[in-house]
């Protein structure tokens, strides 16, 4: 944005370099830096500026702004906390996902950032308000609502003000009560326990007492009657009250409106990504939230006005005043925006949204390419991803009619792309009882008969083993890390061995072309490290040659190896490997690229040209956290920002998406029935993640039990295994449908 420079203030300067928080507080309506040493301290009577920056794995930013206003603070104030607002996204390019917070109806995510609470402050800078640091101590009453993150609310110190629903914490002076309502919710009084621990250590130097009082104990009990006299005596509490704060607005159909001259008009139709036009701004309204939409072509001017134009249709369709207010910008909508159009086409891309030489490098590595000027004899250093133990026990069984049939010790590692296997590999990990990871793997050429007969004597295996096993769903071509490594080497084939696939292949009158030792066939042999490792066959003609990869070429009794002039030394020696593993003992002749004799031309049907492939860069995405509920009339998917170990709840379903692959975690105390659709969520998220935001549907996909986890799940949390236990899931486990 070429006029960008002119409205930056000074404060935004050089901002949004490094990762994390940096916090602005309007002082006579200028952003002043808030030191790092009072980051989470807000006044009530003030407003506040906070950017999250947030590195992604392949070197680009992102962007989030909060703007953030206290009750007590004066419209004036609120008003240049939204312009700078726009003036801090113009220094960082403008494309920052803007949030307005207003205290007491703050979004999780941005109360994710401040864990385990925020405590907003009595006074201000321009309020002449005394700050609690020179009052004397006060005996407060809080209500701590929230089971990932918390909602602290400061409560009358009034016995009418607890009730049997919620979790209270009374913070006096020489010691800290917190009071659990009869009715209140487990996770809810663990995460009051939380902020208790945090109030001792933030205002109390650590060293005053602490104590639980659970509704309905006795008042003779020495902590329950201290709290009661404190109240005056102990006598029965009332009912809760319904306040504001306890009225959750509904969500309503997804309407439309373009913005003009600071007013809204409506725009009809079915809502599409084609209605966008890159030089207007749009209000996107759900009732419960309202979105702004704002152009890359728009001015820096314009953008200053939508902020205000949202405020003013929240108060004309008599909406509360906290209804929350997110802006986005072309070519960086958040997952919650796009959501409501169905589906996202990928269309062009923002500036900037595929920067980062190190998002092209980590690309190359995960497909196991080598970088473009790596000489063949160079080492590859790959950053390798966590796999499973290894020395394990693995078994295969390819699917056959109404059974499965072992696949012989020989014969492990060989997959035909027109038939379906079980996999499963039993392995220890520390000190834990023995592990299973346990596979669906789906060739592209296989029927629907072959995938659901897999998937059924699947869950029976998991269920005998007491729904332990991480169990996956792997298409071929999309096969990850972990699947890989277990086999050395792995190498998939044309046609298929399955009655079910001859039988297709009869009746649609084609050619078998299964894989044979006396086959001319020709192999691609791809990635440099055990991780990726992978050989498939491909059609046997010389365009199928890629000048960056290795391949080994069978015809009759001979065998070729041909090697790219781009490949590496890694590929070279799998593909000596592979060619022990298909024609043991066989007589191996090399061709570099370039130096070829007729016969290996011959029996690739004559030399034609072939292009040196490049790969093409996907969207490079950061894990995902969501929760799923399924016990109210449709399903509800929230993220859960800034996720940790504590976020996985054993009584939830969560879905994590890491974009290599898709994950459903199982809590212990999930209902049996949600349990049974473990997959079907999963499923139902992907064919979502796949229409908004470009997922492969062919994704693998696993299901982890609570205390079963695996590395290649831990590693995208600082997992303590302390917290993990193992857990016997009943024998009627999850199970999964093929759509």
């Amino acid at each position: 944005m070429s006029s960008a420079a002119k409205v930056v203030d000074p404060a935004f300067q050089g901002v949004g370099q490094r990762s994390g928080i940096e916090i602005w507080r309007i002082e006579n309506f200028q952003p002043v830096a808030v030191p790092k040493s009072d980051h989470g301290k807000f006044y009530m009577g003030d407003c506040y500026i906070v950017l999250q920056t947030t590195q992604s794995k392949g070197g680009s930013s992102l962007y989030d702004i909060h703007f953030w206003i206290g009750k007590d603070t004066s419209q004036d104030e609120a008003g240049t906390a939204a312009i700078k607002t726009v003036e801090l996204d113009a220094a960082l390019g403008g494309r920052a996902v803007q949030h307005r917070e207003l205290q007491g109806h703050e979004s999780d995510k941005f109360l994710s950032y401040f864990k385990p609470c925020i405590i907003p402050l009595e006074g201000g800078v321009a309020s002449g308000f005394k700050t609690p640091e020179v009052e004397e101590f006060e005996t407060r009453l809080y209500v701590c609502k929230g089971k990932r993150v918390v909602r602290m609310k400061q409560v009358p110190f009034a016995r009418a003000s607890l009730n049997h629903d919620d979790v209270f914490i009374l913070d006096s002076e020489k010691k800290i009560f917190q009071f659990n309502g009869a009715n209140s919710n487990i996770q809810e009084r663990a995460k009051a326990l939380e902020v208790v621990q945090f109030l001792k250590d933030k205002y109390h130097e650590g060293t005053c007492a602490v104590a639980i009082v659970d509704d309905g104990k006795l008042d003779t009990e020495s902590d329950s009657g201290e709290f009661w006299v404190l109240f005056g005596g102990f006598a029965p509490i009332g009912k809760k009250v319904i306040s504001d704060d306890d009225i959750v607005a509904e969500r309503i159909p997804a309407k439309l409106y373009s913005i003009h001259e600071g007013g809204v008009t409506a725009v009809e139709g079915e809502l599409s990504k084609g209605m966008l036009e890159n030089n207007k701004c749009y209000l996107l309204d759900r009732g419960a939230e309202v979105f702004i939409w704002v152009g890359r072509s728009t001015q820096v001017e314009e953008r200053k006005t939508v902020g205000k134009v949202a405020e003013d249709f929240i108060a004309n369709e008599n909406r509360p005043r906290s209804t929350r207010i997110t802006r986005v910008i072309q070519g960086y909508e958040t997952h919650a925006f796009k959501s409501n159009f169905g589906s996202w086409p990928a269309g062009s891309v923002a500036p900037g949204a595929e920067e980062g030489r190190g998002k092209v490098a980590a690309l190359l590595k995960q497909q196991g390419v080598g970088l473009k000027g790596l000489g063949k004899s160079a080492p590859v250093n790959e950053e390798v991803p966590p796999l499973l133990e290894g020395g394990g026990k693995l078994e295969v069984w390819c699917i056959n009619g109404n059974a499965k049939t072992p696949v012989s010790k020989e014969d492990i590692g060989k997959f035909y792309g027109g038939d379906c296997y079980i996999v499963l590999y039993t392995y220890h990990s520390g000190e834990r009882k023995e592990d299973y990871y346990l596979c669906c793997w789906f060739g592209k050429n296989s029927i629907e008969a072959d995938q659901q007969m897999a998937t059924r004597l699947a869950n029976t295996m998991s269920n005998s083993l007491k729904g332990r096993p991480v169990l996956g769903r792997i298409f071929q071509g999309k096969e990850p890390p972990q699947f890989i490594a277990i086999f050395q080497p792995m190498v998939i084939l044309k046609g298929g061995l399955s009655s079910g696939y001859k039988k297709y292949i009869e009746e649609k009158e084609l050619a078998d072309d299964t894989y044979t030792a006396d086959s001319v066939a020709l192999f691609r042999v791809s990635g440099t490290s055990s991780h990726n490792n992978k050989t498939e066959q491909v059609d046997a003609v010389a365009t199928s040659l890629i000048s960056t990869e290795c391949f080994l070429l069978q015809s009759g009794s001979s065998l070729f190896t041909w090697h790219g002039n781009q490949s590496a030394f890694e590929q070279q020696q799998l593909a000596a490997k592979v060619a022990e593993f298909l024609k043991p003992g066989a007589t191996l002749k090399h061709a570099k690229e370039g130096t070829e004799n007729s016969i290996f031309w011959s029996a690739l049907g004559g030399k034609q040209n072939y292009t040196s492939k490049k790969v093409t860069p996907e969207n490079v995405r950061e894990p995902h956290l969501f929760t799923v509920s399924l016990n109210k009339a449709h399903e509800q998917v929230e993220e859960v920002f800034n996720f940790s170990q504590d976020d996985l709840l054993t009584e939830d379903v969560l879905v994590l998406d890491t974009r290599a692959e898709v994950f459903v975690w199982v809590g212990q105390s999930v209902d049996p029935k949600e349990k049974q659709s473990a997959f079907d969520v999963a499923q139902q998220y992907i064919e979502m993640a796949a229409a908004l935001e470009g997922l492969s549907p062919n994704v693998p996909m696993y299901r982890v039990t609570e205390g079963n986890e695996p590395s290649f799940f831990t590693t995208y949390f600082s997992w303590d295994s302390t917290k993990a236990t193992v857990c016997s899931t009943p024998a009627s486990g999850p199970s999964f449908m093929i759509h």
